[in-house]
């Protein structure tokens, strides 16, 4: 663990040095200003259509930084030729990628944190609330799915050429997954075979990335979700994300990295 918390602290430090995660300090604040002057005419529709607006943001910075600092990280490593040296030190392959990907995922989490403190803040100086649970689910459910989402550019950097193609393709997939990947039954019960069958498995294989937006219940001040309810999605989460990273060690260890 100690190897693995030093990776993650390079990684992180590294993070906090690339224009990234200024962009989104950045985009914290003009976003939560933007907040703090939507009450038009005191029409509280225009407050949830902008708090629709912001939390729209959120996730889509949270991808972008999530898959371009996941990306890049065993391919920067080979490129710079500085993984040689990493791996002569008493440090396996599996604990190299282990530690990159609690880097990533701990800088997004404080990432995220900064935003949705800002976030709730200024929303709640606004609405004249203070609804602490169902923030504290959506940022904790939003952080859980990235991890899955970091799982799978890990594995991603393992298999595709190049960052920018791995890149691409997992936000892609991930915008896919977030929009359609629950109506995929419904599309699946309309199809003959073998499509139905195919279109089930991919329904049941695919994580479910969608499961944890909860922006609807911060949107609108619905009371927080039923705790078992946010413990079975965090259950999924680990669970998810635990595979993609044992399956991301398996192929780095049948990788060449030459």
């Amino acid at each position: 663990m100690k190897t693995i918390a030093a990776v993650a602290g390079i990684v992180i430090k590294e993070m906090y040095r690339r224009k990234e995660f200024y962009v989104l300090l950045i985009l914290t604040v003009v976003i939560t200003v933007m907040l703090g002057s939507v009450k038009f005419f005191g029409d509280d529709q225009i407050v949830r259509y902008l708090k629709w607006v912001c939390l729209l943001m959120i996730w889509i910075s949270s991808l972008v930084i999530a898959i371009s600092s996941m990306a890049r990280q065993i391919p920067a490593e080979k490129e710079q030729r500085t993984i040689f040296p990493l791996l002569a030190k008493p440090i396996s392959r599996p604990q190299l990628l282990a530690g990159k990907f609690l880097g990533c995922w701990l800088a997004c989490g404080m990432a995220l944190a900064c935003f949705y403190i800002f976030f709730a803040l200024l929303s709640a100086s606004r609405d004249h609330g203070w609804t602490v649970l169902s923030y504290f689910q959506a940022a904790t459910l939003h952080w859980a799915m990235l991890g899955i989402l970091l799982g799978m550019v890990l594995v991603g950097s393992l298999v595709f050429a190049a960052p920018s193609s791995n890149g691409t393709i997992c936000f892609v997939v991930a915008v896919g997954i977030l929009y359609l990947g629950h109506y995929l039954n419904v599309v699946a019960i309309r199809m003959d075979e073998p499509g139905r069958a195919i279109t089930y498995g991919i329904y049941y294989v695919i994580p479910h990335l969608e499961l944890f937006n909860v922006s609807r219940r911060v949107i609108h001040d619905w009371p927080a979700i039923n705790w078992g309810a946010y413990a079975i999605a965090l259950v999924y989460a680990v669970v998810y994300s635990a595979l993609l990273v044992g399956a991301a060690c398996l192929l780095f260890r049948r990788k060449a990295l030459n």
